[in-house]
């Protein structure tokens, strides 16, 4: 009966009189003497355990909490309850659904609502017309931080059939003494029975006992006496009862301390040691039935690597809504990994280059081109990579996840003064900006983001660690500043950061009813300004009757007020302008996004380009193609300065002579891309980030010439097998002999 389920311990503990603190520290001493879970139930005055449940995750980082539903409870509340939990938790709740005998069918159809509030994958409203629950079409969501287990509490013969068929765990009532263990080899195969019956391996459900005990000089019962008489009397209920999972009842702490640092060590021992002489293998539960269910074709799921099993997401997951599409490209993937580490991430290259599905790498889901998600492929998540750390204070040298956001760099760097060039919102993640360009708000006084990088580590097709550097693996380095999403997933990267300040931002309405002279004045007011200013335009369809309005923003970096407007007098002056304002703020100021889930629809459509002049030709091409309402988001945003100063040749990214970066968004490709296209004679390169179009064409504009080639020759180096091509591809199997196309 020993379902080889690794062991877990946990304390109960009491909110007594209805005070909430006492039992939150002696749940961080749990925390602190290694316990896995905690628990709480009121003493004889009702207390939040709710509230009291918050209240510890907010104060502990690692040990789980297991939260109590009563039958009597709305369902639909609690799952909401319980996700919320789970969000503050980081993925750290569990959830017991508890009832009287005659409870087991109004259980039953918790159970059906509670996941249906959490599969917010779903887009439909959960409708439930039930014996003992109805929901009328209420919204899902939100989704939990991971598939929360549902544990059933109770020893009633509906009770147990319910846990075998439908949860994730059954609570055996409290073990007080020795005749109590009688029982629990029939509740077990009840369990089990249940769970044959729905055609569900019976490890899928772990088994919990409810223990307590004393520490006394004479052992006198069960779980009294010295601390080998517990492990004597509770090593049978892992090997012959399929418990792995204790939970002490009690609130004395030197009860709590003795029994993790006495008992638990021997129990482990003692289990291992028996668990050897039967051939018992060690593993985790399994995914349910249900998650395995919605599984998709092509992917091995059995064979996906221990040390990413326990993170990664699959469509059944409650989790698999907040990770299936990103900014702009609703997706459908059959399999999101998660790695935490370099060596993690090794292990899901190497099981994902051997799976005949696509394989997206994905940092913070925000790209525009939307290649970091699929349908029914592989997605490699590194958003848990996304430390921070100051290598250098003197060279002002630093290293930084790929998985952090630009929000998050700009706050970790605020307080020594420092920024890092980067993009114009801070949502994106570092990963993908930093590896094909990097245009933002201080582009023209510092260069583009991949200009101040140092060395990256990166792990290569094969799954091999690699440094690439000026010296080491120099030729990899040149190709990662452009182009660095086709040889590899970047693990960290390490950047000379600059000195900025507070910096001037301003926000500009004009009216550009004549478009065509607006960009022409800007664009020439641009290229005739100091390097210390950068600046973007916006515009939409115009509407019939009223002004074509642009909004300009810009940036200065200086925090004098009199250099500022000296600088933005010249913009000011380029059409009749209908509203300002310009602040003076810090640039974390700037970058700060809320954190925000991505939950996109559909397919991007955009055309991204590069233009040394907005010349008239350009702005004329311009204006027609917005005032024909192709594209409902057009934008421009200012280059050159510091970014042109780079030889084309020195990095990947080769469109150094550009002043100018424009991107349309639209509907329809079929509508955007032949008017787009009639404009390539004006522009001068292109900007992959940007860039939905997956034509040939395209890559020959990003990578002319000599650029094209160098980049063939290293991914035959080191991705001939044309492992990352899901994205702004290389493709080795090509000619090297392709006129380029601009």
């Amino acid at each position: 009966m020993d379902y080889g389920h690794p062991l877990r311990f946990g304390a109960s503990l009491t909110a007594r009189d209805g005070a909430l603190g006492p039992a939150a520290e002696l749940a961080e001493l749990s925390e602190e003497l290694g316990y896995d879970l905690v628990t709480f139930s009121s003493g004889p005055e009702p207390a939040d355990t709710w509230t009291l449940m918050s209240w510890t995750a907010a104060r502990t980082g690692r040990v789980r909490l297991l939260a109590a539903h009563a039958a009597e409870m709305n369902p639909a509340v609690t799952a909401r309850a319980a996700a919320s939990l789970d969000l503050l938790a980081k993925g750290r709740a569990e959830l017991v659904l508890a009832g009287r005998p005659s409870d087991g069918e109004a259980l039953g159809e918790a159970i059906e609502i509670v996941r249906g509030m959490w599969a917010a994958a779903d887009r439909s409203p959960l409708s439930y017309n039930g014996e003992h629950h109805k929901v009328a079409g209420a919204e899902r969501g939100p989704a939990p931080a991971h598939t929360i287990p549902v544990w059933i509490d109770g020893a009633d013969p509906a009770l147990l059939r319910l846990a075998g068929r439908r949860a994730d765990g059954w609570l055996a009532p409290p073990v007080t003494d020795a005749a109590g263990v009688g029982g629990l080899a029939m509740a077990q195969a009840a369990i089990d029975a249940a769970a044959a019956e729905r055609g569900r391996d019976p490890r899928e459900i772990n088994r919990l006992a409810r223990i307590a005990g004393r520490f006394t000089s004479d052992p006198g019962g069960f779980l009294t006496g010295p601390p080998g008489t517990w492990v004597a009397d509770l090593l049978p209920l892992v090997t012959d009862h399929g418990f792995a999972m204790f939970v002490l009842a009690g609130d004395d702490p030197e009860t709590l301390r003795r029994f993790a640092l006495e008992v638990v060590p021997a129990l482990r021992a003692a289990v291992a040691d028996a668990r050897r002489e039967r051939g018992v293998t060690e593993s985790a539960p399994g995914r349910s039935a249900l998650v395995r269910s919605k599984r998709r074709e092509g992917i091995d799921y059995d064979a996906v690597p221990a040390s990413l099993s326990a993170t990664a997401v699959e469509p059944g997951d409650a989790g698999y809504a907040r990770v299936r599409s990103t900014y702009l490209r609703g997706g459908a993937p059959g399999l999101v990994l998660r790695p935490g580490t370099p060596a993690e991430v090794a292990d899901a290259i190497r099981f994902a280059s051997s799976q005949p599905v696509q394989l997206g790498i994905r940092s913070g889901g925000h790209g525009i081109s939307g290649r970091s998600t699929n349908h029914g492929g592989i997605v490699i998540d590194v958003s848990r990579l996304h430390a921070i750390e100051v290598l250098d204070k003197d060279t002002r040298r630093v290293r930084i996840g790929p998985g952090a956001r630009w929000s998050d760099v700009a706050e970790a760097l605020a307080p020594h003064g420092w920024a890092l060039s980067s993009g114009d919102y801070g949502g994106v993640g570092v990963g993908g900006l930093a590896t094909a360009g990097g245009i933002g708000w201080l582009v023209r006084k510092h260069g583009l983001t991949l200009d101040h990088l140092c060395a990256v580590e990166m792990v290569l097709a094969d799954g091999s660690l690699v440094r690439a550097d000026e010296h080491e693996n120099a030729e990899l380095f040149w190709g990662v500043r452009g182009a660095g999403g086709n040889f590899g997933v970047v693990t960290s990267f390490e950047f000379e950061v600059d000195e900025v300040g507070d910096v001037g931002f301003a926000q500009f309405v004009f009216d550009a009813t004549d478009m065509a002279g607006f960009l022409q004045r800007w664009g020439a007011a641009m290229e005739a300004a100091p390097r210390d200013l950068t600046s973007s335009i916006i515009m939409g369809r115009p509407r019939p009757g009223q002004p074509h309005v642009a909004q300009l923003m810009a940036v200065v970096d200086s925090d004098d007020g009199q250099t500022i407007i000296d600088r933005l007098q010249p913009i000011a002056a380029i059409a009749p302008l209908l509203d300002y304002s310009i602040q003076v703020l810090p640039y974390a100021a700037i970058m700060h996004v809320p954190p925000g889930t991505h939950d996109a629809q559909g397919e991007p459509v955009t055309r991204a380009a590069l233009a040394d002049h907005l010349t008239p030709e350009l702005s004329a091409a311009a204006e027609r193609l917005v005032g024909a309402g192709l594209t409902y988001f057009f934008q421009i945003r200012s280059v050159g300065g510091a970014a042109s100063d780079v030889p084309p040749e020195a990095t990947a990214y080769a469109g150094r002579s550009a002043n100018f970066q424009l991107v349309a968004m639209g509907h329809s490709r079929r509508a955007l891309d032949p008017a787009w296209d009639a404009m390539l004679p004006h522009f001068s390169g292109q900007y992959i980030n940007f860039e939905t179009d997956r034509r040939p064409e395209r890559v020959r504009e990003a990578y002319p010439g000599d650029t094209l080639r160098r980049l063939r020759a290293l991914k035959r180096r080191y991705d001939p097998g044309n492992v990352f091509r899901d994205n702004f591809n290389i493709d080795p199997a090509e000619e090297d002999a392709v006129p380029a196309t601009i």
